[in-house]
């Protein structure tokens, strides 16, 4: 009984000669996404709001991938912003979304303002990206989407109501489309990171440690407590997992949502 095909070396991701579009990787988590992804053969159009930012990302990935790395400055809750990363990129095999997720605080004092723009940044602009791409990549049939949320999404946090509301959001979202498109070649996964080295990561505990009075020191201490691994995540861990999840090697996994944490979340589904 045939039980597999196991010949062959080492793993390649059969990422060579696809096109990927990645979302806010002029830093963080997505720039680490958009390095992987060049790494392994991919041309990357790489995004974010700050053209000196982005200027000086792209310097970064391209000494990885030469003449296969390009920047959109655009800003993704914005109709023009989709579509001038849509131009750039017009048949893309693979799409990573992501945007800085809300700042913390009081669910109390947050307005319907502060609703929309979570929800713009955090569920609408990716389920828009999706719209405008994921046709052409079952008509090619092949495609690859991951969307860059958070562990909060399984484990809320208070402080991050903003973020976990939105985000929640999409998680339904791709939960229903994941299954629509898996059998045209096409996969939806969420990639949910814990606490990784990142600046996002730095202003949040810079809030939370003003919320509750104690020094920044003390509040990565008690963070850093909480992860079995005992520390925080490196960028390049998950920008490694992205890439395998935009892989041909993952054609099996859609609809779910990967946990990346160092073990902090403590349930079993």
């Amino acid at each position: 009984m045939l039980l597999g095909n196991f010949s062959g070396g080492a793993m390649d991701l059969g990422l060579s000669g696809r096109h990927a579009i990645v979302c806010g990787s002029s830093r963080g988590l997505g720039f680490a996404c958009a390095a992987s992804l060049a790494r392994e053969g991919a041309a990357v159009v790489m995004n974010g709001r700050d053209g000196r930012t982005l200027d000086a990302a792209v310097r970064k990935v391209e000494v990885l991938a030469p003449g296969r790395v390009s920047g959109v400055v655009a800003d993704v809750t914005t109709d023009a912003g989709r579509g001038a990363l849509v131009d750039a990129c017009p048949d893309p095999d693979i799409l990573v979304t992501n945007a800085k997720g809300p700042g913390a605080g009081d669910f109390r004092e947050w307005d319907r303002d502060a609703w929309i723009e979570a929800l713009d940044a955090n569920m609408l602009a990716p389920i828009a990206l999706i719209r405008a791409t994921i046709d052409g990549m079952c008509t090619r049939g092949f495609g690859r989407i991951v969307n860059i949320t958070s562990s909060a999404v399984k484990a809320p946090i208070a402080p991050l109501g903003l973020s976990n509301g939105a985000r929640a959001g999409l998680t339904g979202f791709v939960a229903g489309v994941a299954r629509q498109v898996a059998d045209r070649g096409v996969t939806i996964n969420n990639l949910l990171p814990g606490p990784f080295k990142t600046e996002g990561l730095n202003t949040f505990m810079t809030e939370l440690a003003e919320m509750r009075a104690i020094s920044i020191e003390d509040a990565y201490t008690e963070r850093r407590a909480k992860v079995p691994a005992g520390r925080l995540g490196d960028p390049a861990e998950a920008g490694d997992l992205c890439a395998y999840l935009c892989s041909t090697r993952a054609g099996f996994i859609t609809g779910q949502n990967i946990l990346i944490d160092g073990g902090a979340y403590p349930g079993t589904l």
